[in-house]
């Protein structure tokens, strides 16, 4: 997908926001459409079906939250990347937001290069329905999905099917942050979970395999893979 056909959903109460943040994407040759509280975000989400939504968590109305939990009932919407825009210290709000259904977030305040190279990397996750593919390339990393295959750096891996598909489903959306419940429904199901620190044993033995640099570990939420 061309940068000129990326939509951007910019949602703040702040005028100085939607101005600097929409003036750098506008520069950078994105589409950045504006609304100043959550009620008129949700209006235009559906209207314009954007690839990314910044929101503002504090706004009049409705706020970000809110918003954010509508947005993710629209169907159309389900591939759309939210991302959230905090405040230094809203930790609350930080967690609030991954409950409601965010991807990530970005605080405020942020340098312009830093907020353009935040946007791309979540850019990064969005994908066309054209573009499925069961092979995954991330820098040297390849996973193919469809034989079971994992090559680094040209050598193959074995990986233990879970191991595997905790790695497969991590790589789909770098970046993206997934919570530990979705991880265990995703990869094992409805199977019987032996212990509560499964997860964290198998993201450990990837970090030993793949590189303890691409798995972070968000506290208290769950895991990202790193680009």
């Amino acid at each position: 997908m061309k940068k000129k056909d990326i939509k951007i959903l910019l949602v703040d109460d702040e005028p100085d926001i939607l101005e600097i943040v929409g003036y750098n994407l506008t520069g950078k040759g994105y589409q950045v459409i504006t609304a100043n509280n959550g009620k008129d975000a949700v209006k235009l989400a559906k209207k314009i079906k954007p690839q990314l939504i910044m929101l503002d968590v504090m706004m009049p109305e409705m706020d970000g939250i809110e918003a954010c939990e509508q947005i993710r009932q629209i169907p159309a919407l389900e591939d759309t990347i939210i991302t959230f825009l905090t405040a230094r210290g809203e930790d609350y709000s930080q967690m609030a937001g991954f409950d409601a259904g965010a991807d990530d977030y970005i605080t405020k305040p942020i340098k312009p290069k830093v907020l353009v190279s935040k946007v791309k990397a979540l850019l990064r996750r969005f994908k066309d329905d054209t573009e499925t593919s069961n092979v995954v390339k991330i820098k040297d990393l390849i996973i193919n999905r469809e034989e079971y295959k994992v090559i680094k750096e040209g050598e193959e891996l074995a990986l233990p099917r879970k191991e595997f598909e905790l790695l497969s489903l991590l790589a789909s959306k770098p970046g993206k942050v997934f919570k530990r419940e979705d991880i265990l429904e995703q990869v094992w199901g409805a199977e019987v979970i032996v212990g509560g620190r499964t997860i964290d044993v198998h993201i450990r033995k990837l970090r030993e395999k793949i590189g303890d640099e691409r798995f972070k570990t968000v506290k208290g939420v769950g895991y990202k893979f790193v680009v």
